[in-house]
């Protein structure tokens, strides 16, 4: 099945769509299985509350712009935040942002459908994390997505098994991806103003249309399997670390330099917010809390 500029097989938006559901689903199940194998005296094991949202597109009142499923699970006893969205949303671009988007200064309308996945943990020694994928169509047609650890206290051995994770699934796709979005990852992860990167990296891409559109999407299904797996046995790993007020400080500051890139510069929060989307959702994740020195 080839992806030519705007003809898209109907059958391919659902096909995403619904593998970005069952993701959603299989990634709440594991972190609430994480959440149950911990043993703590004042937390009760965590539990994803799920519910529907719907958007309407404000360029034509009245009509559903489509919606998700937005899933956040709170003060959990490993995960004090994390959140799993899934959204499918239609409609057209403002003419401020059509220039922006490939395709949309042909024609402004557009679909998308997505995942996006952030955790907090408790504990300052497990790491933060984020990953997203997502299917964009104007008129053209590309997936996106990535991931990156952002650790407070980096571990070689979880940086190695995080990487080698995502590496595995660029190779079966393609033998320079991982090198080429590890690099785009390093330089899109990086807060200029702070001169630092946000974490250990990982991998960034975009606007993918390889033309073997089977192939590109089994790459993001690939990808979405491995990045949980590993992260999941680095949190299992680092979960019973003993940690102190100062070790959690480090780590209120560290949500702070997460929070000023998702805020100043990362591309899913602009989208999201010029495309009129559910702003709980978008800005879901921003720590529970954060400090700055």
């Amino acid at each position: 099945m080839k992806l030519n500029d705007g003809a898209v097989p109907l059958e391919l938006k659902e096909t995403t769509k619904n593998w970005f559901v069952k993701l959603q689903k299989h990634i709440c199940a594991v972190l609430e299985e994480i959440e149950n194998e911990f043993q703590h005296q004042t937390h009760l094991p965590g539990r994803f509350s799920c519910k529907p949202w719907k958007r309407i597109d404000l360029t034509q009142p009245n009509q559903e712009g489509g919606g998700g499923i937005m899933g956040i699970l709170e003060n959990g006893a490993v995960f004090e935040k994390a959140g799993v969205n899934t959204s499918t949303v239609y409609g057209e671009f403002s003419k401020e942002f059509c220039h922006e988007i490939p395709g949309a200064d042909k024609d402004p309308k557009f679909w998308a459908s997505g995942i996006s996945f952030v955790a907090h943990p408790m504990n300052p020694f497990v790491p933060a994390v984020h990953f997203n994928t997502r299917h964009i169509l104007t008129s053209k047609g590309w997936f996106g997505g990535g991931a990156d650890l952002t650790p407070t206290f980096a571990f070689d051995e979880d940086t190695k098994d995080f990487h080698d994770a995502l590496r595995q699934s660029c190779d079966q796709y393609h033998p320079d991806a991982y090198a080429k979005y590890k690099l785009w990852c390093d330089e899109y992860f990086y807060i200029p103003h702070r001169k630092e990167m946000r974490g250990v990296g990982g991998i960034f891409f975009d606007y993918i249309n390889s033309g073997d559109t089977q192939g590109d999407f089994d790459f993001l299904k690939a990808l979405g399997m491995s990045f949980i797996n590993a992260y999941a046995m680095i949190v299992r790993r680092r979960m019973h670390e003993k940690w102190t007020a100062e070790d959690k400080y480090k780590q209120l500051i560290k949500r702070g330099r997460y929070a000023e890139f998702n805020l100043l510069y990362d591309r899913g929060t602009r989208f999201g917010l010029m495309t009129n989307g559910n702003v709980e959702a978008i800005l879901m994740s921003l720590p529970p809390v954060a400090a700055w020195i």
